[in-house]
C-alpha cells in the first residue's frame, strides 16, 4: 500500500482571511482592523450570535467586525462536527432544528473528517482533490493527518517520504496558492491556526483551553467549572472536548427512558406486555395500566373480579331502603318493602304511618271530660281530673275556688306592686320602670331610647338627664333643650381667633385677611402664603419675587458694571437673596483694586409688634474667620443708609468660631412699612479696608401680623 507524505496539522479553514487582508490594506489601517476583527472573534466566542448591534463608529471596522465574527462562528461549528466525527465516527447531533445554519455546518465538517479519517485508514493519500471547496478540503487533510500522526512507521520508509515531500512541495509551489500560509499543515498550533500577517494565532476547539504555551491546548472539564447544562438528578460526566449527563436514579416500574434523559410512561395496551383477560378491555395509566371488563352489568347488579355479575342485596347495602313500618325483602336485582300492621289496646291507636301503637290524648280539645273548673291530665291509656293552678279544692262544695296569691305572699311574687287575677295574677312596676321578662321582677326604663332630649341624654335609675354637647348649653326653660353659645360675644371671644371669629351652631370659625394668608392647621392662628414659592405671583420673568408678610413685591436687581450674579441665584422664584461677585475685566486696574468685593440684595419680611420691650434681632451677617485672630484682618460692620429714625442697629458678636454681625430693631415700627438697609461688612488690615461686602436688605414691616 502507497504511504501518504506526512503532513502538518492544518487549521480550521478561514473563508473570509484574505478578504478582510485586502479590505485592511484598503483602508490603510492594519492594527485597527485587527483590533476591529478581534472584537468579532470575541463576540462569536462569547456569544455565539453575530447579530448583535456593532458599536464601532467606522463602516469598514463594523464590516470586519461582522465578517470575523461569521468566521469564527464558523470555525465552532466546525470543531463540533470534527469532535463528533472523532468521538462517535457518526454526525448524528441532538439538534432540534436540523435545517439551521449551525447544524449544517456542523454536518458538513464532521462528513468531511470522516472522510479524511477512511482516507487515512485506507492509506490514501490526504491532499485532498476533489471539488468539493477548500474548507472541506482542510478538514478532511487535517483529520487523515491527525491519524496518521498515530500509525507507526518503518526505519526504510523515511528516505521514500523525504523524496515523497519533496515533490510534494515542488506542486505546492506550483499549484497551492496558500503556499506562504503559515499555518498551511497546522503551523506550530495544535488544533486551529491563523496567520494575521503579522504572526500566527493559536486557539483551540470548543470544549478546550489553549495552554500558557500558546500552543498546545487541553481538555476543559465542564462538570468543574459549572459550564454544563445538567438537570437537577442528573450527574456530569466529562469527556474529550465535552460532557455528558446522566440520571443519577432510574425511572421505575412502568416507565422508560429517553435519549433526552427524561421519564417516559410504557403504553402497556399498545405495546402489549399487559396481561387482562380476553373478556376484559386493557386501559393505560401512569406507570401502570387497568383491566376493565367487556360484560356490562344491569342495575342492581355488581360485577366481581372474573367479570361475573353477583346480585346486590338492597336491603343490606342500603341504609333504610324503606320507610319506617316497612319490613325490606330482596328480590334478583331489586328489593320490595312490605307494611308492617301492629294490634293496638284501650287508650291507644295506631299513629298516621301504621307502624306502632301510640296513647290517646283524652284531654285535647274540643273533649271536656273534667267539666269546668277542673284540668284534665293525660296519663298513659287513660286520664284525671285535677283543679287548675291557681285554684284549691273545696271539700263542701267540691268544686276548685280562687287563691288570692297577692294576699297569701304579700311581697314575695312582684317587685313592686302585685294584682289578684282569676286563678293567677299579674305584677306591675312604677313608673320608669317596666316588667321584666320573669313577669315579677322591674327592670329600669331607659328613657334616651325615645330620645326625649335635643342633643344628649343620659339615663339614670328611674328617670334620665339631658345634657349639652360643646358650644350648647341646656335651656333652663324645659330642660331639654340646648341652645347655642356665642363663643365670639364671651369675654375671652377677642383672644379666641388671630384675626376674626365667625360664630357658628355649637362652635366658631375663625377666618384670615383675604388674601396673602390661610388659616393654620390649628384652626385659629394665620399663616402668611408664600406666593413665590407657590407660583401665583405675576412677576416677569426680569424681575425676582420675594415673599414678604401678607404678599409678595416684584424686584428687579441688576449687577453694577464689573459684577456678574452668582451662580447660586438663578432660580429667583425660590429665593430671597441676590448676589453679585465683582468680576473685572482684564488689564482693569481701577477694578482690580475697589475693595467692594460682593454686592447683594435681599429681602427681610417683619411684623409689626404689639408689645416692644427690646430689640428684635432680625439680620445675622458672618464671616468665615477665627474669633481671635493674632495677625489677620480686623471685620467692622456698619449701616451705611437707609436707617430712618435710627430704628436699627448692628453689633459685632462671636459665635461658633465665627464673627458675626447681627441687625437689631431698637425702636417699634408700625406697617405697613419699606426700608433699604446698606450694610458694609469690611476687613481691615492696618488701618485699610482691604476687602468689602456690600448688602442691601429690604425690609417690609407688615400691618398685620397673625
Amino acid at each position: 500500500m502507497e504511504r501518504a507524505a506526512p503532513s502538518r496539522r492544518v487549521p480550521l479553514p478561514l473563508l473570509l482571511l484574505g478578504g478582510l487582508s485586502l479590505l485592511a490594506t484598503r483602508v490603510g489601517a492594519d492594527v485597527a482592523m485587527e483590533a476591529c476583527c478581534a472584537d468579532g472573534h470575541r463576540m462569536a466566542t462569547q456569544h455565539r450570535d453575530c447579530s448583535l448591534p456593532y458599536a464601532s463608529e467606522s463602516k469598514e471596522c463594523r464590516m470586519v467586525q461582522e465578517q470575523c465574527c461569521h468566521n469564527q462562528l464558523e470555525e465552532l461549528h466546525c470543531a463540533t462536527g470534527i469532535n463528533l466525527a472523532n468521538e462517535q465516527d457518526s454526525c448524528a447531533a441532538p439538534y432540534s432544528d436540523k435545517a439551521s445554519l449551525e447544524a449544517t455546518f456542523v454536518k458538513r465538517c464532521c462528513h468531511c473528517c470522516l472522510l479524511g479519517r477512511a482516507a487515512q485508514a485506507q492509506g490514501q493519500s490526504c491532499e485532498y482533490n476533489l471539488m468539493v471547496g477548500y474548507q472541506c478540503g482542510l478538514v478532511f487533510r487535517a483529520c487523515c493527518v491527525k491519524g496518521q500522526e498515530t500509525a507507526d512507521f518503518a526505519p526504510g520508509d523515511i528516505g521514500e517520504l523525504q523524496e515523497t515531500a519533496k515533490i510534494s512541495e515542488i506542486e505546492e509551489e506550483q499549484e497551492d496558492p496558500y503556499l506562504n500560509d503559515r499555518c498551511r499543515g497546522g503551523g506550530p498550533c495544535k488544533q486551529q491556526c491563523r496567520d494575521t500577517g503579522e504572526e500566527v494565532v493559536c486557539s483551540c476547539f470548543v470544549g478546550y483551553q489553549l495552554l500558557p504555551d500558546g500552543v498546545s491546548c487541553e481538555d476543559i472539564n465542564e462538570c468543574i467549572t459549572g459550564s454544563h447544562n445538567c438537570r437537577l438528578g442528573e450527574n456530569c460526566i466529562n469527556t474529550v472536548g465535552s460532557f455528558r449527563c446522566q440520571r443519577e436514579s432510574s425511572c421505575g416500574t412502568g416507565y422508560e427512558l429517553t435519549e433526552n434523559n427524561d421519564c417516559k410512561d410504557i403504553d402497556e395496551c399498545e405495546s402489549g406486555i399487559h396481561n387482562c383477560l380476553p373478556d376484559f378491555i386493557c386501559q393505560n395509566t401512569l406507570g401502570s395500566f387497568r383491566c376493565r371488563p367487556k360484560l356490562q352489568c344491569k342495575s342492581g347488579f355488581i360485577q366481581d373480579a372474573l367479570g361475573n355479575c353477583i346480585d346486590i342485596n338492597e336491603c343490606l347495602s342500603i341504609s333504610a331502603p324503606c320507610p319506617v313500618g316497612q319490613t325490606c325483602i330482596n328480590t334478583e336485582g331489586s328489593y320490595t318493602c312490605q307494611k308492617n300492621v301492629p294490634n293496638c289496646g284501650r287508650g291507644y291507636h295506631l299513629n298516621e304511618e301504621g307502624t306502632r301503637c301510640v296513647d290517646v290524648d283524652e284531654c285535647s280539645p274540643p273533649s271536656e271530660p273534667c267539666g269546668p273548673g277542673h284540668r284534665c291530665v293525660n296519663s298513659p291509656g287513660s286520664f284525671r281530673c285535677e283543679c287548675k293552678a291557681g285554684y284549691y279544692f273545696d271539700g263542701i262544695s267540691r268544686t276548685c275556688i280562687d287563691i288570692n296569691e297577692c294576699r297569701r305572699y304579700p311581697g314575695r311574687l312582684c317587685g313592686h306592686k302585685c294584682e289578684n287575677t282569676p286563678g293567677s295574677y299579674y305584677c306591675s312596676c312604677t313608673v320608669g320602670f317596666r316588667l321584666s321578662a320573669d313577669g315579677r321582677s322591674c327592670e329600669d326604663v331607659n328613657e334616651c331610647n325615645s330620645s326625649p332630649c335635643s342633643q344628649e341624654c343620659a339615663n339614670v335609675y328611674g328617670s334620665y338627664q339631658c345634657y349639652c354637647r360643646r358650644g350648647y348649653q341646656l335651656s333652663d326653660v324645659d330642660g331639654v333643650t340646648c341652645e347655642d353659645i356665642d363663643e365670639c360675644a364671651l369675654p375671652t371671644g377677642g383672644h379666641i381667633c388671630s384675626y376674626r371669629c365667625i360664630n357658628i351652631p355649637g362652635s366658631f370659625q375663625c377666618s384670615c385677611p383675604s388674601s396673602g394668608y390661610r388659616l393654620a392647621p390649628n384652626g385659629r392662628n394665620c399663616q402668611d402664603i408664600d406666593e413665590c414659592v407657590t407660583g401665583i405671583h405675576n412677576c416677569s420673568i426680569n424681575q425676582t419675587c420675594f415673599n414678604i408678610q401678607g404678599g409678595f413685591r416684584c424686584l428687579a436687581f441688576e449687577c453694577p458694571e464689573n459684577y456678574r450674579r452668582s451662580a447660586d441665584t438663578l432660580r429667583q422664584e425660590k429665593t430671597d437673596t441676590v448676589r453679585c461677585i465683582k468680576s473685572c475685566r482684564p488689564n482693569d486696574v481701577t477694578c482690580v483694586l475697589d475693595p467692594v468685593h460682593t454686592i447683594s440684595h435681599t429681602v427681610v419680611s417683619l411684623p409689626t409688634f404689639r408689645e416692644f420691650t427690646r430689640p428684635e434681632e432680625i439680620i445675622f451677617l458672618r464671616a468665615i474667620t477665627p474669633a481671635y485672630p493674632a495677625n489677620h484682618a480686623d471685620i467692622i460692620f456698619d449701616i451705611t443708609e437707609g436707617n430712618l429714625r435710627d430704628s436699627f442697629d448692628i453689633i459685632k458678636r462671636y459665635m461658633d468660631g465665627m464673627t458675626v454681625g447681627v441687625v437689631r430693631q431698637v425702636r417699634p415700627i408700625v406697617g405697613p412699612f419699606h426700608a433699604v438697609l446698606k450694610l458694609e461688612m469690611n476687613y481691615v488690615v492696618g488701618g485699610v479696608v482691604s476687602h468689602r461686602n456690600v448688602v442691601n436688605v429690604h425690609i417690609f414691616v407688615s400691618e398685620y401680623w397673625f
